[in-house]
């Protein structure tokens, strides 16, 4: 078996209280469960890899924390107080954000704009009682918000529309990453954030995901890249038909044992 290179040691502001935890979280749909008792936690600064197969649950698990769905059993944590979210709102409020396949980036318009979305800048005086944008204001909020995180794309000017499949990804997850950044950070979700990228628009990803986590964040990262999920990751967790059947640090495991707790070759480690 071939041992993976483990992540490389980093000074984060994790904390013993999980960034996020759920508890014995359960999933129905009608007779079918799709989740049992599911256990699972990030904490703050630490970078967790959800793997599994097509229909291991893993969606459904994206959804619970992001608030798009309701669990049907189990208690949901956030930097230790228990939440109940109705909706995806209510996850956003409670500092989660999740980062979609789609991106859900407005291609028309430029990059700062995409950046500032909901949260606009406006001008001072009669101007903005009448509701014009501070583009200029936004601009540059929006690249000192980069240089903190570390990136550059291109020019804030530049329609979205014009940007490469990685550049896209990094505007995508900047602006997720500048809703959870404060005096208490958040947690991103992301899904699958690499599928649709070549070999060095997802080496920027990684680099990306990194440098938030190195802020604080807590990020959970859906994929099935193993190599980037090994490089990545300070810890896998592994579902399997619904159930969590492998949870440990990347160091304590390889490219073998992984496949066979995925493909289900490899018994759980709960059992």
């Amino acid at each position: 078996m071939t041992t993976p290179t483990a992540p490389t040691t980093r000074a984060t502001t994790a904390t013993d209280v999980p960034a996020l935890e759920l508890e014995g979280v359960d999933m129905h749909y009608g007779f079918v469960r799709a989740l049992a008792s599911i256990d699972f936690h990030v904490g703050q600064g630490e970078v967790v890899g959800l793997l599994g197969d097509n229909g291991a649950g893993k969606s459904t698990l994206l959804k619970i924390m992001s608030g798009a769905h309701r669990p049907t059993g189990g208690t949901i944590r956030v930097h230790g107080s228990e939440v109940d979210f109705h909706s995806p709102s209510d996850s956003t409020s409670a500092g989660i954000q999740m980062v979609y396949q789609d991106l859900a980036l407005v291609d028309a318009a430029d990059i700062s704009t995409n950046l500032n979305l909901g949260r606009e800048i406006l001008h001072k005086g009669p101007l903005g009682w009448l509701g014009f944008v501070d583009h200029k204001a936004q601009r540059r909020r929006a690249e000192a918000e980069l240089d903190r995180l570390g990136v550059r794309t291109a020019a804030m000017t530049r329609p979205v529309e014009m940007l490469s499949g990685g550049q896209r990804q990094v505007v995508a997850l900047a602006r997720s990453a500048t809703r959870v950044t404060g005096d208490r950070n958040g947690v991103l979700l992301l899904d699958e954030p690499t599928a649709a990228l070549g070999y060095e628009q997802t080496q920027q990803v990684h680099t990306l995901i990194r440098r938030m986590s190195d802020t604080g964040i807590a990020v959970v990262l859906v994929t099935h890249n193993l190599p980037l999920a090994v490089e990545v990751c300070d810890r896998i967790a592994v579902l399997n038909r619904g159930q969590k059947v492998a949870d440990l640090p990347t160091a304590e495991t390889d490219n073998d044992q992984l496949v066979g707790w995925i493909t289900g070759a490899r018994p759980s480690m709960f059992l």
